[in-house]
């Protein structure tokens, strides 16, 4: 099982490789957090100004590949580096404003993973919630 020591490391890896000119003007975090059936991370500016990357708890299981962690981390930095929940200047309206951060991604050398992440979501994502993620069955009483 991967844990948060992990998240740290990769966030450190991804950032000195592909991110070097990325000033880190306040106090990046990163952890597992919750197990979504519907998103893969997020990024929050906390009270204390440190900004927080939060990781989907399922990504501890080593059966999700190494590449949708890595592309997880590089996604939000982006949101980072576009100001989004850091002391960045904003430099757009939406944090997804003509797919910006695929284009992003992309010019990073993220484009591979970009492609096998799209399989995976179609062909492997699906069946991994359905067995980890039961529905919540929600009862009505008269």
């Amino acid at each position: 099982m991967r844990d948060n020591s992990f998240l740290a490391e990769r966030l450190d890896q991804i950032w000195k490789l592909l991110f070097p000119e990325l000033e880190r003007k306040n106090n990046v975090l990163i952890r597992f957090k919750g197990n979504w059936r519907n998103k893969f991370g997020h990024i929050k500016l906390l009270k204390s100004k440190d900004t927080e990357i939060a990781i989907n708890g399922f990504f501890k299981n080593e059966v999700i590949p190494e590449y949708i962690i890595d592309l997880t981390i590089a996604h939000e930095l982006i949101h980072y580096m576009h100001g989004f929940n850091s002391p960045h200047e904003k430099k757009y309206r939406h944090p997804h404003q003509g797919n910006i951060v695929n284009k992003e991604l992309v010019k990073r050398g993220f484009g591979e993973m970009l492609r096998k992440e799209k399989e995976f979501i179609k062909n492997d994502w699906p069946g991994m919630v359905k067995e980890n993620f039961p529905r919540r069955r929600s009862f009505r009483f008269f």
